[in-house]
């Protein structure tokens, strides 16, 4: 992975004892790399000439990590040459390794000609039509490769012997004349690798880089610089060449070498993604986020079968954006493809929210690339799908609606407060006690575990069950609660609220809308956390579905005296008045009009 580190940064007025290893010292410069300047379709490319010269073999390098740009199964478009129609053929690439193709342009490029374009003895630079328009005369283009070539001398030829150069660094002129000596090379490969590893290890488990306070008094000088002294300590190979044992200017420590250790290990994780994913087809997951910066973001996940036959998820990107309109975000997404070399034909499907900018039928980003492919078919998560419609019902029905309003000060009410979430908390446990002693309840690993109210959300799966699962379970600690903060709250707006809570919970209809919710929030709930299964497929998705709509009708035709016999159950149980389903009850809100029963 060194090959992705400028192995020095010096600051102004210091000099530089660092070795080198596999590339040429850096000119000091502040300038820094901005890699999505790094695009991989050469239709797209900034030439090297246009970066600061300080930075030119730094691009360099990035372009010959990367590779040039050949899309190996790419539909390539046919142009019409007289009566025949021709294209660009994959072929190319096995006798041409230099050939680069742009996706964008229609066009042929030279890879080596563009990383070290030069005059030849002659004073001509290297033709433009390899190195900036583009060549697409595919009916010459045998002919046309081979006069670019050229003789010994020619600007291809020359273009070749310094990317070969280039490549082997380490034994050329330059190299060996600024060579420092075999053991400081060691010595900095061996603070290399151990700077790697600490990163690797803050990468993997997601952890900060950088401390409040990094000078060498401080008690807590960051995670990396804590880890790094850390490790080197119980190492006594890396001990003798890192801190006060490496040269002042060479410690690989500062925030910026943190940053080239930080992205190379996303460059090359990035690398084994695209390399994985290869000729394959892959589906394309988006979702929108804004980060602490108030800024808009969307995440790039990428799903593909492996050659294993396994499917595979990977996170490819954050890729900031302008704007969520769906036009924006389709740029981003061709821009983020053409970095990584990867082509929208090999697409095959889309995975997005239920938002109008992403799924919408006519201008939304489904559309967009359902226009220049159509074999890129739109599925919208079936569990996502079950969560929207949950959530509909619960504010459709007023009185489900009205329930859930209840639930929600109920939840919010008793855990307003660690105190008294902990009274809660005690109450609960002092009546498991109780069940325990008196042999009503056994215990058993994984049973009678302590636990809270949950509070019901619309973007959470599976919440409002859970939500409803609790409060029925704690139900007597829950009125204990409120009864409490009726009697000590210090504001009579809580103990007004407590109370009329308390009343509420005490109410047959409250305790009915509890249990019906809870019989079918749990059909719907065992049938989301199914279709959330990674081995689900489509086909097994739909016959779920329809396994639960006939769940629910049978409910609806047959299962009305089994919830009348729980709730009833649950009332005597803690003494809560039973309604007669006789009498001639006055409907809430309107007092001339009265309903029979429930």
């Amino acid at each position: 992975m060194e090959r992705f580190f400028k192995p020095k940064r010096v600051r102004s007025g210091e000099s530089s004892n660092e070795p080198n290893i596999s590339e040429p010292v850096q000119n000091q410069s502040c300038v820094e790399l901005n890699l999505n300047d790094i695009v991989s379709d050469p239709g797209l490319r900034k030439s090297v000439e246009k970066f600061d010269i300080s930075l030119r073999d730094h691009v360099r390098r990035e372009y010959l990590t990367r590779g040039p740009c050949q899309p190996i199964g790419h539909m390539y478009p046919k142009t019409s040459f007289g009566k025949q129609h021709r294209s660009f053929q994959d072929s190319w690439y096995q006798k041409f390794v230099w050939l680069e193709y742009s996706i964008s342009k229609d066009a042929a490029f030279c890879f080596w000609c563009f990383l070290f374009k030069t005059q030849n003895k002659g004073g001509r630079y290297a033709e433009d039509a390899f190195t900036k328009t583009g060549f697409n005369n595919w009916k010459k283009a045998m002919e046309r490769f081979n006069e670019h070539i050229g003789a010994v001398n020619s600007c291809h030829n020359d273009a070749r012997i310094q990317f070969e150069s280039f490549q082997d660094q380490r034994h050329s002129v330059s190299n060996v004349l600024r060579s420092c000596g075999r053991e400081i090379d060691i010595a900095y490969r061996t603070r290399l690798t151990a700077a790697l590893d600490v990163t690797r290890f803050l990468l993997k488990q997601g952890l900060a880089f950088r401390g409040n306070d990094e000078s060498t008094s401080s008690s807590n000088r960051g995670n990396f610089l804590e880890l790094f002294e850390w490790y080197s300590q119980r190492n006594t190979e890396i001990f003798e060449v890192v801190n006060q044992n490496a040269p002042a200017n060479n410690q690989l420590t500062s925030p910026m070498i943190q940053k080239d250790l930080a992205h190379a290990c996303a460059s090359e994780i990035t690398s084994v993604i695209i390399n994985d994913i290869g000729d394959n087809y892959f589906s394309l997951i988006v979702d929108e986020s804004r980060d602490s910066s108030v800024k808009e973001q969307m995440g790039v996940v990428l799903r593909y079968v492996n050659k294993e036959g396994r499917v595979i998820e990977r996170f490819l990107a954050i890729v900031h954006v302008s704007d969520t309109t769906s036009l924006c975000l389709k740029d981003a997404i061709d821009s983020l493809f053409a970095q990584h070399g990867l082509s929208l034909s090999k697409l095959r499907g889309q995975g997005y929210d239920g938002a109008s900018n992403m799924r919408g039928e006519f201008n939304g980003l489904k559309a967009l690339i359902l226009q220049e492919n159509p074999y890129a078919m739109y599925i919208h998560c079936f569990a996502h799908q079950l969560q929207l419609v949950i959530v509909a019902v619960a504010k459709g029905n007023i009185i489900v609606s009205e329930f859930f309003v209840y639930v929600s000060m109920i939840v919010n009410l008793t855990g307003a407060s660690c105190k008294r979430r902990d009274q809660l908390r005690q109450i609960e446990h002092d009546k498991i006690v109780t069940l325990l002693d008196s042999g009503d309840i056994i215990s058993g690993k994984g049973k009678n575990q302590e636990t809270s109210l949950a509070r019901p959300g619309d973007t959470r799966w599976g919440s409002h069950y859970l939500t409803l699962l609790r409060l029925s379970s704690m139900w007597a600690s829950v009125i204990g609660i409120l009864g409490n903060i009726q009697d000590d709250a210090t504001t009579s707006d809580n103990r007004g609220m407590a109370r009329g809570l308390i009343d509420r919970m005490n109410d047959y209809e409250f305790v009915f809308a509890l249990h019906l919710m809870k019989y079918l929030l749990r059909i719907t709930n065992d049938l989301s956390l199914v279709l959330q299964q990674r081995d689900q497929n489509i086909v097994q998705a739909m016959s779920l579905i329809d396994t639960m709509k006939s769940q629910l009708q049978d409910f609806r035709e047959e299962g009305w005296q089994i919830i009348l016999d729980e709730v009833n159950n649950f009332c005597e149980l803690n003494v809560i008045p039973v309604i007669d389903m006789e009498d001639s009850i006055a409907i809430r809100g309107n007092a001339r009009r009265s309903r029979r029963g429930c």
